[in-house]
């Protein structure tokens, strides 16, 4: 056995992240560049550092889930949220069922709750936020941004949900109230049902086929029967019907009943 399927095996056991349902090619470069600027010389000797330092093991989960967020990622996709897909789900029912899946800082479950404050009291606005890096929703909690990150944030929203600090911005506490932050592996876990709006961005280009199909499946079970998919800009999904899905806008799926 090569020392990186040793590697894969061993991280597994370690932190229960099974790096097989990753893109081989990119995953492996990545952790290599990794353990080189950390001076380990291969892969059983950086699984060893792993092992012992409880810094580099959360640098290397850190590295591993590729934390790259802002609020409003892709603002065209947010317009046809906001004027299309939220006024379709509220004719349908008076409050939503809203999941954020891979939240990272907490940028996209936010920026929802933010555009939800368009149609609902703030009250009932409640939105599930997961994520599989603990440290980075720790500091989604926090709330604190730099002026690039609100860059696509309409100013309306800015004005009204952040305090502008020395370097960087606070988020409200009434926003963050709409938010409940958990961790929850994509591939492992189990997903919470009936819910009427998936938000899984950026996310899919980094698994495998293999992987995908699963979620899919997931996904599938954990909508409503009204419910919608919303896939980031790179991640169309490719024949949907065999996932039991139909496009009802691009980049938003609804499920075929």
């Amino acid at each position: 056995m090569d020392k990186y399927e040793e590697f894969k095996i061993n991280i597994n056991k370690l932190i229960n992240i099974d790096l097989n349902y990753y893109k081989e090619k990119q995953m492996k470069r990545r952790i290599q560049s990794l353990l080189t600027r950390n001076n380990f010389k291969d892969f059983d000797d950086y699984f060893q550092g792993l092992k012992r330092d409880k810094a580099l093991l959360e640098q290397f989960i850190n590295y591993l889930t590729i934390n790259v967020s802002e609020f409003y990622r892709n603002p065209n996709q947010w317009d046809v949220l906001e004027k299309d897909i939220i006024p379709s789900l509220l004719s349908k029912k008076k409050e939503l069922n809203l999941w954020s899946s891979a939240c990272s800082t907490g940028e996209e479950p936010y920026s929802l709750a933010m555009l939800m404050t368009k149609f609902l009291p703030l009250y009932k606005i409640k939105i599930l936020a997961t994520d599989i890096d603990e440290e980075a929703m720790n500091k989604a909690k926090v709330g604190l941004y730099n002026s690039k990150a609100l860059e696509n944030l309409p100013k309306d929203f800015v004005n009204r949900f952040f305090t502008k600090l020395e370097n960087s911005y606070k988020i409200s506490e009434d926003i963050k109230k709409c938010v409940e932050f958990k961790k929850i592996d994509l591939l492992k876990d189990r997903f919470p049902s009936n819910v009427d709006l998936i938000l899984c961005r950026n996310v899919m280009i980094y698994f495998t086929e293999e992987a995908k199909e699963l979620l899919y499946s997931k996904f599938y079970n954990s909508l409503s029967d009204d419910g919608i998919l919303f896939v980031g800009s790179t991640e169309q999904i490719i024949m949907p019907e065999k996932y039991r899905f139909k496009p009802v806008r691009t980049f938003f799926y609804k499920k075929l009943i």
